[in-house]
């Protein structure tokens, strides 16, 4: 009998719901630090990050309009979902030059870092609303509401846990997303796809695109459909970039730079207001 080729697995994008390859053709030869392992992984384009925010601009209402409940549960089921498919993301972390015990420790913190948003995702309200004092017959409320869709650059020398840390904050907040994984290890992002695709996650409120940040960044954060863009890196030119593009349509740019993805102090619910907004309502008494 011949041997058994395994059957490799194709690394495609995630837009709306949907694995599509990229629509341009294009693709990346990424090898590991061992030139051990060739991974062809798509080379998402403009367009593709066009589509991307249609699809999650038209899954903004349900999901922001969805209970505060249900994105919690969620978010708890993402986490569930991770925890089953554990040896695979061992297998991916390893061969991007993880230790095996470096990919477990970032395994555990991605389901806790989950757990922890999901948590956070039906109290946030709470803590953030206030009433505040007025000197006129009128009850003056705030109280914060998801700013709608998100574009995000995921940390590039983070495979999984910088991915999950600027997504799970963003999605409990009721934003729907755009990320850009990392560069250097992107293997674990198509698999945490499937794992948000058998998770109840609506189609379009998470969008995950491969590719070059240099070519990207640009159109990530000058889309004039995108309400808010997360920035992770250290570059003094990207963070300007992002900034100046940022002002173009008034979007709420936030930049992490030298995080520690691994670190707990990274995880706190400050993190899910940072992409919403606060309205203010006022309520007229005795009328």
């Amino acid at each position: 009998m011949p041997k058994r080729e395994d059957i490799k697995k194709t690394y495609k994008l995630y837009i709306g719901g949907k694995f599509p390859r990229t629509e341009s053709g294009r693709y990346i030869k990424w090898t590991n630090s061992k030139n051990m392992s060739t991974v062809n992984i798509c080379r998402g384009s403009r367009k593709d990050f066009r589509n991307s925010v249609v699809a999650a601009r038209s899954a903004f209402s349900g999901w922001s309009s969805s209970t505060a409940y249900n994105r919690s549960q969620i978010l708890y089921r993402i986490g569930e979902m991770l925890e089953g498919r554990r040896s695979q993301f061992m297998d991916e972390l390893v061969l991007q030059s993880s230790t095996k015990k470096t990919a477990e420790k970032e395994i555990n913190q991605s389901i806790d870092r989950l757990i922890y948003y999901a948590g956070w995702a039906d109290k946030y309200q709470q803590i953030f609303s206030r009433v505040n004092p007025v000197a006129l017959p009128y009850f003056n409320f705030s109280y914060p509401e998801p700013t709608g869709v998100v574009s995000a650059v995921a940390p590039n020398g983070s495979s999984l846990i910088g991915l999950v840390s600027i997504v799970a904050p963003i999605i409990a907040g009721g934003n729907t997303v755009v990320v850009l994984v990392s560069e250097e290890k992107p293997l674990c992002s198509i698999t945490f796809a499937e794992v948000l695709h058998t998770s109840d996650v609506p189609g379009g409120v998470v969008n995950i695109l491969t590719g070059h940040r240099s070519e990207l960044l640009e159109h990530f954060s000058s889309h004039m459909d995108v309400n808010a863009i997360v920035y992770c890196g250290s570059e003094p030119e990207e963070i300007k970039l992002v900034q100046e593009n940022a002002a173009l349509n008034v979007k709420r740019p936030i930049v992490y730079s030298d995080e520690d993805w691994l670190d707990k102090n990274v995880q706190d619910p400050y993190r899910i207001l940072n992409t919403l907004e606060t309205k203010t309502t006022w309520y007229p008494v005795g009328v």
